[in-house]
């Protein structure tokens, strides 16, 4: 998979990366030449970190940051701010509608991300909320995936999914959370104040993640493959949501 990087997304050199993982700064991955001595230690903090290393050489890394001192580390992390969870509830709150977020539990594929993103913002999510581990971050693929929408719709990251939503769940808001083996959404109530929770590509929702939500939904399935893409099932049940708050509204 090519990734594209900007240099307003990079963090290079030994010092830089180790503090920028000891400050949890966003970071989407690291490239180094090397996952020994020194270099080795950075790298086993960023897999404690749940954030993926790739092997490199260093013509790759001189290339990258136009031939800086790089020290054989470079670090490609998140290229905006993000929001607060408190803000995305407050432009809910200031549209007068019940909050609609749709939260991603551990969606590491930038392109995924990119795409909930840009069906998000059509769909009119107040906000999306990611963890801080073990998940894509909004790099320029990101962003360039989201055909822009990644500018527009609140992006928050919380350090734990699980412990968030059971601060929400405190404010009104009910979490579905999405599994094959769930409910059919279409007989479920979307209309109120709701996270749609999206799993992994590969895992699904965590546990922790799952032991929260009010619901388990799903989507009819009627061919041989028994599961669809994260970012396909996530428009789909946004979209759900969407028309089910439509036709009460009319």
């Amino acid at each position: 998979m090519k990734t594209e990087i900007t240099s307003d997304s990079l963090i290079f050199g030994r010092n830089a990366v180790t503090e920028a993982l000891r400050a949890e700064t966003p970071i989407d991955f690291i490239l180094t030449v090397s996952t020994n001595g020194p270099l080795g230690t950075v790298c086993a903090d960023a897999k404690k970190r749940g954030i993926p290393v790739k092997l490199t050489d260093s013509r790759k890394l001189d290339q990258m940051t136009d031939n800086a001192n790089h020290q054989g580390i470079c670090a490609v992390g998140a290229c905006t701010q993000y929001a607060s969870v408190s803000d995305i509830l407050q432009i809910a709150e200031d549209k007068g509608q019940p909050p609609f977020l749709v939260l991603c539990d551990g969606i590491e594929d930038p392109h995924n991300l990119g795409a909930i993103l840009r069906t998000a913002e059509a769909a009119g999510v107040h906000g999306v909320i990611l963890p801080k581990r073990r998940s894509a971050s909004l790099t320029q693929t990101v962003f360039k995936t989201s055909a822009g929408a990644a500018s527009w719709i609140p992006v928050a990251r919380v350090s734990n999914l699980a412990t968030e939503m059971i601060v929400l769940k405190k404010k009104g808001i009910w979490f579905y959370g999405a599994d094959m083996n769930g409910a059919p959404a279409a007989g479920t109530d979307l209309c109120g104040a709701a996270g749609l929770v999206i799993g992994s590509e590969g895992f699904g929702l965590s546990a922790p993640v799952k032991a929260q939500c009010d619901g388990i939904i799903s989507l009819p399935m009627f061919g041989k493959i028994n599961s669809l893409n994260a970012s396909v099932a996530a428009g789909i049940l946004m979209y759900e949501a969407v028309r089910q708050r439509m036709n009460r509204n009319q």
